[in-house]
């Protein structure tokens, strides 16, 4: 079996990975246009801030590590175009600048994804950087060492309120624009964000919401950001918008959603005839709605690759599909989501209801404790779980996967809140805080619930 791997980061590594497993014979042939695979970028932050000290633990493969597992890997290698029908592609040797054509059985598209770059006046300047890969984090590794001091961040996601923090620690003076009145929207509700937007504030953060950037200008010492608002100085600046999926190479021959991520079946496979696609190029299976939508994170594109590896030769294992399910560390707070939040419920059509509560996460008579800020999100009508988020100063990030499991099987408010959860005073109350929050749910649904 001969198969064509294009692009190999996180899917494409974990894909050629498993095709061994699966198929020692197999003849892998990888091509990638970066020098290097498998780059976390989740961990730039983190090395910015001095967390991390090493960045070359931000790779936790290498093409050295694939070729010894019998992979062709070409690295500095451009597939410019695809014929499906030929199963061929053309490739560009980015050294050389020669142009040949290879043939495959099975082609595997993980190209994975690009930022967002809008046509904003000046936003190709040296000064406006991007954040995704290994050179997007050199770039900015060395802005550090020259000790800039300014910087502004557009973009109030995960990415955006990483780099945020990773900067303020370090003694920079920072501004996070965002078009929306709310950051990190898509993952956690105003009573979450709020708590955010204070600590960001408290901590020197200065906060530009609402506010869309229309030009980027440089000047002598950096490059001026303007608003439809006001204007901002800054060393750099750095676009943090979102990402969409790179799939050019099949753009009207697959089918994909609007933005252009592929839509694959429960065995990875494309609508073209033994293409296979995995992480921040393809559509995941979103269970809280039942349909396809884009969610590019290494979770996912992970375990879509092994996926495309078990199920390359027949298929043997369904993809089950994904809560979204993340988390941050923030100035010492935990904040973890998963699912929908009531705002997301809303736009995705669903008749949701959501309840808030929040309490110590174990008994009052212990040394310490935290309180846990907590919201759950079902459906009216059948009462199943479609969301939650957490935060607190306590680590509540493995209670987010609680949560996803709990989405994942279709579970009730019912079931959560009396589902067996241990107590022992050093991790718990004899109720599990999730099963308080359930039981509010409960309440808040009109339904008897235990006494606490």
């Amino acid at each position: 079996m001969k198969v064509i791997v294009i692009g190999c980061t996180h899917a494409g590594t974990a894909a050629v990975t498993q095709i061994y497993k699966t198929d020692p014979e197999a003849q892998v042939t990888v091509y990638e246009r970066n020098d290097n695979v498998s780059f976390l970028s989740c961990g730039i932050a983190l090395h910015l801030e001095g967390v991390v000290k090493d960045p070359q633990g931000l790779f936790y493969s290498s093409p050295e590590q694939l070729a010894e597992l019998g992979a062709n890997v070409q690295m500095k290698h451009d597939v410019l175009a695809v014929d499906t029908d030929a199963k061929s592609v053309q490739v560009k040797d980015l050294t050389t600048g020669t142009v040949t054509t290879d043939t495959y059985d099975k082609l595997v598209l993980t190209t994975g994804s690009w930022p967002i770059i809008p046509p904003i006046d000046g936003i190709d300047s040296q000064r406006v950087m991007l954040c995704k890969n290994w050179n997007h984090a050199q770039a900015l590794f060395q802005q550090i060492t020259d000790a800039k001091k300014r910087v502004v961040i557009i973009g109030g996601g995960y990415i955006g309120t990483e780099l945020v923090e990773a900067f303020k620690n370090t003694g920079h003076e920072v501004t996070l624009i965002d078009s929306l009145p709310r950051i990190l929207n898509k993952y956690l509700d105003q009573p979450f964000t709020d708590r955010v937007e204070a600590d960001f504030e408290a901590h020197g953060v200065h906060l530009a919401l609402n506010q869309t950037v229309q030009a980027f200008t440089e000047t002598k010492t950096g490059v001026q950001v303007k608003t439809d608002q006001q204007t901002f100085d800054a060393d750099i600046a750095i676009m943090s918008v979102g990402f969409r999926p790179m799939t050019d190479l099949l753009k009207g021959k697959a089918e994909m959603l609007a933005n252009g991520a592929l839509i694959v079946d429960d065995y990875m496979r494309t609508s073209l005839p033994d293409v296979f696609a995995a992480g921040d190029s393809v559509a995941v299976h979103y269970n809280p709605t039942g349909e396809n939508n884009y969610v590019p994170l290494a979770t996912n594109a992970v375990r879509q690759g092994m996926l495309v590896g078990l199920n390359i030769e027949k298929p043997t294992l369904k993809y089950i599909g994904t809560q979204s399910s993340s988390g941050l560390k923030l100035f010492g707070t935990t904040i973890a989501s998963t699912g929908l939040t009531k705002e997301s419920a809303q736009h995705f059509g669903l008749d949701a209801e959501s309840v808030l509560f929040e309490d110590n996460y174990r008994p009052e008579f212990m040394p310490s404790t935290e309180p846990v800020l907590m919201s759950l999100v079902w459906e009216k009508a059948s009462h199943r779980i479609i969301g939650g988020q957490l935060m607190s100063r306590y680590d509540v990030s493995q209670s987010a996967n609680t949560l996803s499991v709990a989405i994942q099987k279709q579970m009730t408010i019912e079931e959560l809140a009396f589902v067996d959860m241990l107590f022992q005073p050093h991790f718990d109350r004899p109720w599990h805080y999730l099963n308080l929050l359930a039981q509010q749910a409960m309440a808040k649904a009109n339904q008897p619930v235990p006494e606490s």
